[in-house]
């Protein structure tokens, strides 16, 4: 798509797995783009795939609903290993802006707002490991659950948490003081 927009009609009509998103884009940009997809596809995963490394699209981009947010210049491999994690409902955040998504977390200030999310034992588990960055196949075997079990649980945690995917629910979790900002 040369644009936002068509790549939102283009999703239409196609119906993808992944959207590999850019940020800055003629007529509509990428940021514009993920809000608009969020509003008629919110489980559609959506890595964003440019050169920005500014606070204020990264930030923007996650806060739209991203799933993931890479730079362009990884390694081939890497790209394909973040397509393929995201597609499986893994968050992927490039090392070279996690620092800056990790600071950001920590300096925000808490939420006053006393909201309970209800999570039971295992669920405060699961959210606990996806802090950790850890993918469905390492949670199911640290936990001793399917892979199908973990998802299932994750989808419910999400559901609790008002979120659409693990990189929203991390950075809700930490803010919020759900998980520890010390990981291991």
């Amino acid at each position: 798509a040369n644009d936002g927009q068509e790549a939102l009609d283009l999703i239409e009509q196609d119906l993808p797995d992944l959207v590999l998103m850019d940020l800055q884009m003629p007529r509509m940009n990428g940021v514009q783009a993920i809000r608009r997809l969020r509003m008629t596809h919110p489980r559609l995963p959506v890595l964003v795939l440019t050169t920005y490394m500014d606070d204020k699209w990264l930030f923007d981009a996650i806060r739209s609903g991203a799933s993931g947010y890479l730079m362009k210049d990884r390694p081939r491999q890497e790209l394909l290993d973040a397509i393929k994690g995201t597609v499986a409902g893994d968050a992927y955040i490039d090392p070279s802006v996690a620092g800056k998504v990790l600071s950001n977390v920590a300096s925000s200030p808490a939420k006053s707002e006393d909201k309970s999310y209800n999570l039971t034992d295992r669920e405060q588990d699961i959210l606990n490991l996806l802090a950790q960055g850890m993918s469905n196949a390492d949670i199911s075997q640290r936990l001793y659950l399917s892979e199908g079990t973990v998802r299932n649980y994750t989808s419910t945690l999400f559901a609790k948490l008002g979120v659409s995917d693990r990189t929203q629910a991390v950075i809700l979790a930490l803010r919020h003081g759900l998980v520890s900002s010390e990981i291991n």
